[in-house]
């Protein structure tokens, strides 16, 4: 088998959860999202599908439907024009909340972070939000979070179209049953164990009697990430594809 990296591993996961799709948006600081959704379209484009997909990197030059960065953003997702979105928190707990705010009470906080942005629009708008975090750890996946920046499912009388589909980490993937505002476990990484996530989870979850691993992206996969999906992630991620792929940073196009 050939020998894969933790992020290109990650990144094929969340390519195979962004599925037919038509626009694919990827929010600042986010270098593995951003690798998946690019992959997803040079997939396309390698298969010659007629469902290719837009991808909307923030910051990016040449990859990118927008031309008033995150404000068009937000009226897309509003108009319904953004299919997949991704976000992240310094805490996510068992209902799907996400909290960029604070750890801690709030007048007195242990830690502060950059804050909501736009996290809790679009939460409710994208019908498909993909949560991530690398650090899968009891102090970032609580049983509550301190401050509710997004919260993962709504009252039956809220009209809302969006919200979480899945939770992947450096460990495992987790999906999310919307109607019940829980998560299961779907597959554990390479490398890891059923015992490590519950070990490292603060919060409960369901899962089958026999939890599968997480595929190994195919030899192909990897080949399509390293040659064509680098250069162009270098535009706005030069560090982390250096880091990951050995990528040069790309000339910005003309």
């Amino acid at each position: 088998m050939t020998e894969f990296r933790d992020e290109e591993l990650l990144a094929d996961a969340i390519c195979r959860l962004i599925g037919d799709v038509r626009h694919i948006a990827v929010g600042a600081q986010s270098p593995i999202p951003a690798t998946a959704a690019l992959l997803a379209r040079e997939r396309a484009n390698l298969n010659d599908s007629a469902s290719r997909p837009y991808v909307s990197l923030l910051g990016s030059r040449d990859h990118t439907f927008f031309t008033d960065g995150a404000r068009e953003l937000f009226d897309c997702a509003g108009q319904g024009r953004v299919d997949v979105f991704f976000l992240s928190g310094g805490q996510i707990d068992g209902q799907g909340n996400i909290n960029l705010v604070t750890v801690g009470e709030y007048t007195h906080p242990k830690a502060r972070f950059p804050g909501s942005f736009g996290s809790a629009y679009l939460y409710y708008v994208v019908p498909k939000v993909i949560l991530f975090r690398t650090e899968h750890s009891r102090r970032t996946l609580v049983p509550k979070v301190d401050f509710v920046s997004a919260p993962g499912g709504s009252p039956g009388n809220v009209s809302r179209s969006g919200g979480p589909v899945a939770l992947i980490t450096n460990r495992c993937l987790f999906d999310f049953d919307r109607s019940r505002a829980r998560f299961r476990l779907a597959s554990v990484h390479p490398g890891h164990s059923v015992d490590e996530v519950i070990e490292n989870t603060g919060f409960d979850f369901d899962r089958p009697a026999e939890v599968p691993a997480t595929p190994a992206p195919s030899a192909e996969t990897l080949h399509l990430m390293r040659s064509a999906v680098a250069p162009m992630l270098a535009e706005v991620y030069p560090e982390f594809a250096r880091r990951v792929f050995g990528a040069a940073a790309a000339v910005p196009s003309s």
